[in-house]
């Protein structure tokens, strides 16, 4: 390396720099710039001789690349034993996540909030732990307590200190859902004219219910009290905002107290909110349009009234695109809506006008075959064997048997005598004929038929999502069991799905995120010695992320020094 003089022959005035020389893959011998210093008037009001203190400089960066990169020779000694509990085993993968999450600015977010507190101990230390913990290897928060050893930033509080902060951690989930929204939207760009909305739920490993936890409709059938959440999400795919309800809330309940929350809050103008038919009422369409909002919805045809299915079977109007088979025709169409009157909680109808885009698809008719005809499997082995069964284990499978009753309290199966169980053929024959159809309900009636189509498809980013939160970031079942743990419990698992999904979102999702998380977590080193650590995973994945977040996940051989110099970047 060396100091390099560049002078401006129209200012006359000289620009300093620490270059070094290198060889290109080709073997042409290249410079590039280690260091700008600045232009030389500018240095000398600082620097008495700044030419003979940045050459210095050079050569003493020279050095220390040179004895950073010399060989290192370590004794080993054959017959050393480890101690009992020894895990010198650390994660270097979690970078990647540092890089987002300061990325974020939740660093500055959770040092603002400790002026709020007298704790001695560190919020932001300890939310990050967590959130890392919950990305690398999801754990109870004392399981993840013990493994924060395996990161190298330092985990400077005691378990007490991390029940305690779980409490104050939710004083602030509505500032930090903000906040995060308004980072995102800063650094990658955000367009909310269109939001995706679903629901689901997560269980409790326990039997006793509470305000927040109650058995409700569980999407995994389990008789566990249970949470709901609802979740928006951007084109990207990339969430937006969450709320939390008692399990005992029903899906559609959800939307309009979040969505009015998103609008009055967030600061984001008209949306257009994309949901299944769990969320289709008309109390939220209502409510929607009400606000100047907008809706795609998917409508149930089996559920639909007479002329609704009528028009789905009509072969009227059906035009072929796409696949071979596909077919679709819309209508712009006034449908009767029941919308709540308040205060008195009477129903009324009202008529709406709306686009309706129907669909027949010969993909989704052989998947509607397939799924009947296993639950009609479950259907006949109940017949011959009802006492194997109850309400939770019948579930799909008891709507095609006929005179099947259950016991309120036990939910055990109710034999009548005289009265066989058989199976519902006039249903099955009803269902079947709308096998491979689907209708979508739209107020936006100037969109095109496709365009209708191509922003519901974009519904199965947010079922990914949460598929992501339950498979890989293990959040449930959940563990802890005050109303301020469960909620500081989701803020995390929430930070925790921004980070992947953002990552995805960088990788332009060429990586999914189950992939991007299994090789960050295999990205581990272990001590040699002399705080020397050895890398033993490189794999395409993390060449290409460290690619895109400028960290090198190839060597082979760092120092702790090294080690922590890298960590220091991705906090810039």
């Amino acid at each position: 390396m060396y100091l390099k003089k560049s002078t401006n022959s129209k200012t006359g005035r000289t620009q300093l720099s620490i270059v070094e020389g290198f060889r290109d893959k080709h073997g042409i011998t290249r410079t590039r710039v280690v260091k700008n210093i600045g232009f030389l008037d500018v240095v000398q009001k600082e620097y008495e001789d700044p030419i003979s203190f940045f050459t210095k400089m050079a050569k003493q960066m020279t050095a220390e690349k040179k004895k950073a990169e010399a060989p290192l020779l370590l004794e080993l000694d054959r017959k050393e034993s480890l101690p009992l509990g020894t895990d010198n085993t650390r994660n270097f993968g979690y970078l990647a996540f540092s890089k987002i999450y300061h990325q974020l600015g939740l660093r500055e977010f959770w040092a603002n909030r400790q002026l709020m507190t007298k704790a001695d101990y560190n919020l932001n230390s300890i939310f990050r732990a967590l959130v890392f913990s919950r990305l690398v290897e999801p754990d109870s928060k004392r399981g993840s307590f013990a493994s924060f050893g395996r990161f190298f930033d330092k985990a400077d509080f005691s378990l007490d200190d991390l029940y305690r902060s779980l409490t104050f951690f939710t004083k602030y989930q509505h500032d930090l859902l903000i906040w995060i929204h308004e980072h995102i939207r800063a650094t990658y760009g955000r367009d909310t004219s269109l939001v995706y909305y679903d629901v689901t739920n997560y269980y409790f490993e326990t039997d006793r219910e509470d305000n927040a936890r109650r058995r409700g409709v569980s999407k995994e059938h389990r008789p566990n009290p249970i949470l709901q959440m609802g979740l928006f999400m951007d084109t990207n795919g990339l969430p937006v905002s969450y709320g939390l309800f008692p399990g005992n809330t029903l899906d559609k309940q959800t939307l309009m107290p979040l969505a009015d929350n998103l609008i009055r809050e967030y600061q984001i103008g008209r949306i257009i909110v994309v949901a299944d038919r769990g969320i289709i009422t008309g109390d939220n369409i209502v409510g929607l349009l009400c606000n100047g909002n907008g809706y795609v919805f998917s409508y149930s045809v089996r559920s639909s009234d007479k002329a609704f299915k009528e028009y789905v079977l009509d072969e009227n109007g059906y035009r072929s695109i796409g696949q071979e088979g596909f077919r679709i025709k819309s209508r712009l169409e006034p449908r009767q809506i029941w919308i709540t009157q308040h205060p008195s909680g009477k129903k009324k109808k009202l008529a709406v006008d709306e686009k309706h885009v129907v669909f027949y698809s010969p993909d989704y008719a052989a998947k509607s075959r397939h799924e009947r005809e296993q639950t009609l499997e479950k259907a006949k082995a109940l017949i011959r064997r009802p006492g194997k069964y109850n309400r939770a284990t019948a579930y799909g499978a008891a709507k095609y048997i006929k005179n099947l009753s259950f016991d309120k309290d036990t939910g055990e199966i109710i034999r009548n005598r005289g009265t066989a169980l058989i199976l519902d053929e006039a249903l099955i024959a009803e269902e079947e004929k709308y096998d491979g159809y689907y209708a979508i309900v739209t107020s936006e009636y100037e969109k095109t038929d496709t365009e209708v189509l191509d922003i519901y498809k974009g519904l199965w980013k947010i079922e990914e999502s949460f598929k992501i939160t339950k498979s890989e970031l293990e959040a449930r079942p959940v563990w802890v069991s005050t109303q301020c743990h469960i909620l500081a419990h989701f803020m995390i698992c929430y930070a925790a799905l921004v980070i992947s999904r953002i990552l995805e979102f960088r990788m332009e999702r060429r990586l999914s995120v189950p992939q991007i998380l299994e090789s960050l977590r295999k990205c581990n080193c272990v001590l040699l010695d002399k705080n020397q650590f050895l890398f033993s995973y490189y794999d395409d994945v993390l060449a290409k992320l460290g690619k895109n977040l400028d960290i090198d996940f190839s060597r082979k051989y760092r120092s702790l020094k090294e080690i922590k110099d890298e960590l220091a970047k991705t906090k810039k």
